[in-house]
């Protein structure tokens, strides 16, 4: 599988696992607090930021559409229209918000809902670019972000099979690397529902990296997913629960997002390697802790060593138990004193 370049990271199979924290709306169309979001992820140990871009006309025209959610103990509901409208951002935050996250060295990316919106990232050089879940059957729109060059990640989030084969196609038709993201579109995601196994049919049909886009409470899916291949793992983040707005109460606040981070870096470093080989601190172990050939009494030089003779005791620093009949019936050159280790130079050979 090939592995994608994002500025300093790789992404693939491999590779750290590329960490994101899905700001979204959560900045309530306030400038000042998507900065103030940026520098808390960050020091969490985001390693991209993520935003959408949009305009509520590109996606709502009826007015009367509802949507209902929790907000600071409440169940809100309201007009779909006045919601995005309240948290739609200015085209002008995205070259501010960019060098923000250039000068903290973290990805700043977003999910445009036209090809006007996707022009305007291309304009500020973003490294990366998102399809959401809700345009995952909008193939003009990912046509068009396949020929930008710029890696697309495609949420797959509501999808059929049939559904996620034509977006990589329409991606790929431009040239564009494509990471998936599996996703539930459920918020928050119940344990039932999260179906990681998805994960590894995306990564085995498609070729390509795969992620998990993290709509569970907590960080256990997201280490679970870690450990079945997710090159990319993505987080709704807050500053605080409280906060007005229909996401902040299932996002991760700071301190939940710097633990999410240490969970999924702990998880995959407790992979380690694939190879049948002792971890590096098994080497001092296997002298300390293994069985070798010891001297049950005093040895004489030119004795014949026979079975009789020999203990298999710790430490592992002499012949091993598996070798030990290459070494019956051999004369010892050198006396071994009885409890001492039998190496293979006692009888003039070195392995």
């Amino acid at each position: 599988m090939e592995r994608i370049k994002i500025g300093t990271h790789e992404i693939g199979e491999g590779c750290p696992c590329f960490i994101v924290a899905e700001i979204g709306i959560n900045h309530n169309g306030e400038l000042i607090l998507a900065e103030k979001m940026i520098k808390a992820a960050a020091k969490a140990g985001a390693n991209a930021v993520k935003f959408q871009n949009y305009r509520t006309e590109d996606f709502i025209t009826d007015r009367t559409l509802t949507y209902t959610y929790r907000s600071q103990g409440y169940k809100i509901t309201e007009s779909q229209w006045d919601m995005f409208k309240r948290c739609e951002p200015s085209k002008d935050w995205l070259g501010q918000l960019k060098r923000l996250c250039d000068s903290l060295n973290v990805i700043f990316f977003s999910t445009p809902t036209s090809d006007e919106c996707l022009r305007d990232l291309v304009e500020v050089g973003v490294l990366i670019i998102k399809n959401g879940s809700d345009f995952l059957t909008h193939l003009p729109l990912l046509e068009y972000m396949g020929k930008t060059g710029i890696p697309v990640i495609i949420s797959t989030g509501m999808g059929d099979q049939k559904d996620v084969d034509d977006a990589v196609a329409a991606v790929k038709k431009g040239g564009s690397p494509v990471i998936l993201m599996h996703c539930t579109s459920a918020y928050p995601t119940s344990p039932k529902d999260v179906n990681l196994r998805r994960m590894i049919s995306l990564r085995e049909r498609h070729n390509v990296p795969v992620g998990f886009s993290d709509h569970t409470e907590g960080w256990c899916a997201a280490v679970q997913a870690t450990t079945m291949g997710a090159c990319v793992i993505e987080k709704h983040f807050t500053l605080d629960h409280n906060l007005p707005g229909p996401d902040h109460w299932f996002s991760s606040t700071p301190d939940e997002f710097d633990e999410f981070v240490f969970q999924i870096h702990t998880a995959q470093e407790r992979l380690g390697r694939p190879n049948i080989v002792p971890a590096d601190i098994e080497l001092k172990s296997r002298l300390e802790y293994r069985l070798s050939a010891v001297a049950a009494q005093d040895l004489n030089e030119g004795n014949i060593l026979v079975r009789e003779v020999v203990w298999l005791k710790r430490p592992g620093t002499g012949i091993l138990p598996r070798d030990l009949n290459k070494y019956l019936g051999r004369k010892l050159l050198k006396p071994v004193k009885k409890g001492d280790s039998l190496k293979p130079e006692d009888f003039g050979l070195f392995e």
